[in-house]
């Protein structure tokens, strides 16, 4: 039942997603269909909870999309809960240090290569009957991705990028530019010089550069520096966007 796209990942192909905050089903299934690599399914940030994240990841297998979850920290338990439903890979936030990279990796495998708890009953191993292939395989097949949303991180990106099973090094813009104290300043010299250093090492490491998009404006720019794993957007901008303009056409009658 895993859709793994780790491979692809590893070869440096374009790979394209998009960010889903609302917590819903329906959305993640529009996505799903429309040509996306992978789906964010979001719930750090996001509006759903673990029991909207079930059907979220359900109605992402009835597409040819990825299921990627962003959990709320670097947390151990938190990962196995992500996994056991099936998800294709985790994106963990505000990975700044090699032994928080190191827990991450580990958190996403079983022993010996880690210390994620085994249960033979669940989606990931379709309820058991995929289990030893899962079981075997997992680490080769789950996409680990670490989000470097801090000035310390960039201090230690080299060390990140080198651990085995770091598999893309994302670019979190939000939380990147208030860290360096130049919130939103996308064009800042230092935030230019960061998104070149984050492609420029995850290349060096054969690992994948990361990143959220804004507007498909960036998008060239983006490519062009190296970025293979890129989402543009999210549901709830989209939509948020869509009702204002909706509104808006009214303006003239009031």
């Amino acid at each position: 039942m895993l859709n793994s796209i780790r491979e692809r990942v590893l070869d440096r192909e374009l790979l394209t997603g998009t960010f889903l905050n609302l917590g819903s089903s329906l959305t993640v299934e529009m996505a799903g269909r429309s040509g996306f690599d992978w789906l964010l399914l979001d719930v750090e940030h996001g509006g759903g909870s673990h029991s909207h994240l079930i059907h979220q990841i359900q109605a992402a297998g009835a597409t040819p999309a990825a299921p990627i979850v962003r959990i709320e920290n670097n947390a151990p338990p938190r990962f196995k809960r992500v996994l056991d439903l099936g998800a294709s890979g985790i994106m963990v936030p505000y990975v700044s240090s090699v032994e928080e990279a190191e827990l991450a990796v580990s958190s996403m495998r079983y022993p010996p290569r880690g210390i994620r708890g085994v249960a033979k009953l669940n989606r990931g191993s379709a309820f058991g009957a995929e289990f030893e292939e899962y079981f075997t395989r997992s680490h080769e097949l789950l996409t680990t991705i670490v989000q470097i949303e801090t000035a310390e991180a960039l201090d230690n990106l080299e060390g990140i990028a080198a651990i085995d099973g770091v598999d893309v090094l994302f670019v979190g813009p939000m939380d990147l530019s208030v860290n360096m104290g130049i919130r939103e300043q996308f064009d800042h010299p230092d935030f230019i010089a960061a998104r070149k250093k984050v492609a420029d090492v995850a290349k060096n490491a054969g690992k994948a550069a990361g990143i959220l998009l804004l507007n498909p404006d960036q998008v060239p720019e983006a490519i062009e520096l190296g970025y293979t794993f890129v989402a543009l957007g999210s549901d709830g901008g989209l939509i948020n966007t869509g009702m204002h303009q909706l509104a808006s056409q009214f303006d003239a009658y009031r």
